[in-house]
């Protein structure tokens, strides 16, 4: 069987977005305890499945960098591109970019920096966003604030490179005219 990444570079070319995989994952305390609703990873979910991404897991963690790092590392191995909401921001559980930083291998800080940069002058407080992008093997991980207006801005703003990104980082260096 090939792994997502495989299956990525073997469907390259073809311009089939369909055969990259995501995962989303919700890092909230409060949604893990059930006193609040997982809007933010269904607002990722559905944008990803917009963008031609074939979403096959949403989960839920609590906050903490074990969690995050654990979830990540599962699902590394199974995904392309994994999206990550909540925990972004300066609350002391606020630690998804700690997790992140602890099993990516190289940063994308392009795509974080992008996210932040859209929000200058519009939302004040999107500069206080913490979250981080890069790769864990050949799998594309970026945090998204845990705000579902902020995850679908965040995804409007990176949105037309991620299938690029997803391909590159599986070894598919296309065209790059």
């Amino acid at each position: 069987m090939l792994r997502s990444s495989q299956r990525a570079v073997a469907g390259a070319g073809r311009g089939n977005v369909r055969d990259l995989t995501a995962a989303v994952v919700t890092v909230s305390d409060t949604v893990t305890a059930g006193t609040n609703t997982d809007v933010s990873g269904e607002t990722a979910t559905q944008a990803l499945t917009e963008l031609g991404f074939d979403v096959v897991s949403a989960s839920v963690v609590a906050d903490g960098i074990d969690t995050v790092a654990e979830a990540l590392t599962q699902l590394a191995t199974e995904v392309d591109l994994i999206a990550t909401t909540g925990g972004t921001g300066l609350s002391p559980r606020d630690l998804t970019p700690e997790g992140t930083r602890s099993v990516i291998d190289r940063e994308i800080p392009g795509l974080s920096e992008a996210m932040r940069a859209a929000t200058f002058g519009v939302v004040p407080f999107g500069m206080l966003s913490r979250g981080v992008s890069g790769l864990v093997g050949s799998c594309v991980v970026v945090n998204l604030p845990g705000s579902p207006k902020a995850v679908a801005e965040g995804l409007d703003v990176i949105g037309p490179v991620l299938k690029h990104a997803v391909e590159i980082a599986s070894g598919d260096f296309g065209d790059h005219r």
